[in-house]
């Protein structure tokens, strides 16, 4: 065998060692099949001399889960030799579970996935009291099943109603969680103490089943067929698919498969699984995402966009210049991560509110235990509120998050870049405003760079990094560590107008104008977004993010284009929106209303004017076409950035889509979506929008040539 040892002790101990060569972790490679069929006949045949068996991992986690490379190269016809695997290796599982010996699993780190799926083959399992370790079965966010045992054992465990959100929203969870629950039965401080536990236990239980094998076995809280479990059966489908959209095929599949196997016996049950499956994981949605959730998220945990050669860094003390809503969320999310930070206003009062604001986000996590009120002090002692800028004196990093104009982000930069420690970095949090005009108010431009945030920051993961023209290195990997300290994700990006996410995601919501400003009814054009996958319909978004910003960014760039010697060109979207802000007096939700009106104690709603003004009874287009135009604009503009070099990878450019603009998840990001469409007919589709909706969907012969040479 050449990822598994086996052996068995004088005491009869079999002890079945998972360490797959050459790799960190354990994952579940057909040579693993192979050898864990093969560690069964052993276990099978040494049944006499063996009192119990221990499952344990050489490596510094248990198990990692399934080899996913295979995935991306699946194609529809491979659904039945797939089931064949994988009913071989519940074969394999069952064999073990079945031996009438008690086996034992030795959890010393992660068990996630299908790592998780082999710890259930023991009867019991002993895990590591360590609140780093997690378990449980998240493949639904790679748009696959646990379809290795792992929904039918976890139904039979906990009953339907427990197991739903750790199989259909795939919840992780801890060992004492485990504990809790009942899938882990003891936790140790070391190895040593697992091992002991485990000995210990399989002493005291020398007749060892798994508890559906028990002629006794009663599913916990009752089958599909109990009354009260069968009620909330007519509503669950429903509910998922309020959620889903319909768009996220494992999410159905999971739920079908914990109800369908509920109603039979547990073998069938299995094989139900694994059909499921078998029929999940050949689709393009699963490729998709495993593409953007594994693949491409872990190139970027990775630091593949960070400068190499240049050592790691942490800022100890951090300036944040701006005590509004995004300057006190960077504020606390600096603070949240152990750095000291001073937060600076024009007044006292300013910034003692953004202080406040940042005691207002840690209070729902006191509330609900997971901050105790000594961490929320001390998060709070960590942040300093002051109008005077000595007080940044000695700050490693000052980030600047003032109102989005240029002569006041250079009034602030000037004022507070003096303060800065000996090779400090200065950072503008903008979210279209180019970094290279913005340096030009610094003395270092060599360490000047964007940060641009996302609102609210304490939700949000992502955070663009923007290289300036003169921007070094070095400057970058420590911007790129920093934002890693934070416990966010980084994506780095060269410097434009609006850059990447800003850029992609105006061209989304002025689509949703342009489609009004063609007469389309509003309640059309938000369902057509919200049906593609969109959290939010066009027109909502820039009601939030404010009419009057958008009207802003429009007369900033008027004026640079302008200085430039150039012309700008409004679009139809754009002239709709100054119309709406101009000359109807609707600047967004925070001015009172824009395209929805927002009644005190009532839902939103549309303002019931939008029909009279806008809309026209013959622009009522199947939404599948409105679906695809919203779709494509913003494909086509990340096309776009990859080839003007805005972006330099496609992990950044699928990661950034989904996390930063909120492209559709089934999708796996903006450029994934060209791929899954197939690049020829995405282009073909590219060019019939052009002829039929204008120059904004139009390909060059650089951006063709992108989209035909991706890796």
């Amino acid at each position: 065998m050449e990822t598994i040892r086996y052996e068995v002790s004088d005491d009869g101990i079999a002890t079945v060692t998972f360490d797959e060569p050459g790799s960190p972790v354990n994952t579940m490679t057909l040579q693993w099949q192979h050898d864990l069929a093969e560690a069964a006949a052993l276990l099978v045949r040494d049944k006499d001399r063996i009192k119990g068996v221990l499952l344990a991992s050489a490596k510094g986690t248990f198990f990692a889960g399934a080899e996913l490379k295979s995935v991306l190269k699946l194609k529809a016809e491979d659904a039945a030799e797939g089931f064949g695997r994988i009913e071989a290796l519940k074969k394999s599982f069952r064999t073990i579970e079945t031996l009438g010996r008690p086996v034992a699993a030795l959890l010393g780190g992660a068990a996630l996935g299908g790592g998780w799926e082999v710890a259930l083959a023991a009867h019991a399992r002993f895990a590591i009291d360590d609140r780093t370790i997690q378990f449980g079965t998240p493949e639904v966010s790679l748009g696959l099943i646990p379809g290795a045992t792992g929904i039918t054992k976890t139904v039979r465990l906990l009953g339907l109603m427990a197991a739903n959100p750790l199989l259909v929203e795939g919840k992780l969870f801890g060992a004492r969680e485990a504990l809790d629950l009942g899938l882990v039965d003891g936790l140790a401080d070391d190895a040593a103490g697992l091992r002991a536990q485990a000995l210990a236990w399989i002493a005291d239980h020398p007749d060892a089943v798994q508890p559906w094998d028990r002629k006794d076995y009663k599913m916990p809280g009752g089958t599909p067929s109990n009354p009260r479990i069968a009620a909330g059966l007519v509503v669950a489908p429903a509910l998922l698919a309020q959620k889903s959209r319909g768009l996220y095929p494992a999410a159905q599949a999971i739920l079908e498969t914990m109800v369908e196997g509920a109603m039979v016996d547990f073998d069938t049950a299995t094989r139900i699984e694994s059909r499921k499956l078998a029929k999940t994981m050949v689709s393009q949605t699963t490729k998709n995402m495993v593409t953007a959730f594994f693949f491409n998220m872990n190139a970027i945990k990775s630091g593949k966009s960070r400068p190499a050669g240049v050592a790691r860094w942490k800022p100890a003390r951090v300036g944040v210049l701006g005590a509004g809503m995004m300057g006190a969320g960077i504020a606390h999310a600096t603070a949240s991560r152990g750095m000291a930070c001073v937060l600076k206003d024009v007044s006292v009062d300013k910034a003692r509110a953004g202080f406040e604001a940042v005691r207002k986000i840690t209070a729902p996590l006191v509330a609900k235990g997971r901050l105790s009120e000594i961490q929320q002090a001390g998060l709070l002692n960590l942040i300093t509120p002051t109008a005077e800028a000595a007080d940044l004196k000695g700050c490693d990093l000052i980030i600047e998050a003032v109102f989005e104009t240029r002569e006041l982000k250079a009034r602030v930069t000037r004022e507070a870049e003096p303060m800065l420690a000996h090779d400090g970095v200065f950072a503008s949090n903008t979210s279209t405003l180019p970094i290279t005009g913005l340096a030009q108010a610094s003395g270092a431009p060599q360490r000047f760079i964007g940060l641009h945030f996302f609102s609210p920051v304490h939700k949000m993961k992502l955070v663009e990094i923007i290289r300036g023209e003169r921007t070094t290195d070095e400057t970058v990997a420590h911007a790129f560590d920093f934002v890693t300290a934070l416990g966010k994700l980084p994506i780095v990006v060269n410097d434009s107008r609006g850059f990447f996410t800003s850029r992609v995601f105006g061209t989304f919501v002025m689509e949703g104008a342009t489609m009004l400003a063609e007469g389309v009814p509003a309640p059309l054009i938000e369902h057509a977004a919200l049906a593609a996958g969109m959290p939010v319909g066009p027109l909502a978004v820039l009601d939030e993010t404010s009419l009057g910003l958008s009207v802003h960014v429009m007369d900033q760039t008027r004026a640079d284009m302008a200085a430039a010697g150039k012309s700008f060109e409004p679009g139809a979207g754009e002239l709709l929106v100054e119309t709406m802000v101009k000359e109807l007096k609707r600047p967004g939700r925070a001015g009172g209303g824009g395209f929805y009106d927002y009644p005190a104690g009532e839902d939103k709603h549309l303002w019931p004017e939008l029909k009279a003004r806008f809309e026209r009874s013959d622009a009522s287009p199947a939404i599948d076409s409105l679906k695809q135009r919203l779709l494509y604009r913003q494909a086509i503009e990340t096309a776009r950035c990859l080839t003007e070099r805005v972006l330099t990878s496609t992990a950044d450019a699928n990661i950034g889509s989904i996390f930063g603009i909120g492209f559709p998840a089934w999708t796996g990001g903006a450029m994934q979506f060209i791929e899954s469409e197939g690049r020829e007919l995405f282009i073909s589709n590219a060019d019939s929008l052009a002829d039929r909706h204008g120059a904004r969907f139009m390909l060059s012969s650089q951006v063709r040539d992108c989209i035909r040479g991706l890796p």
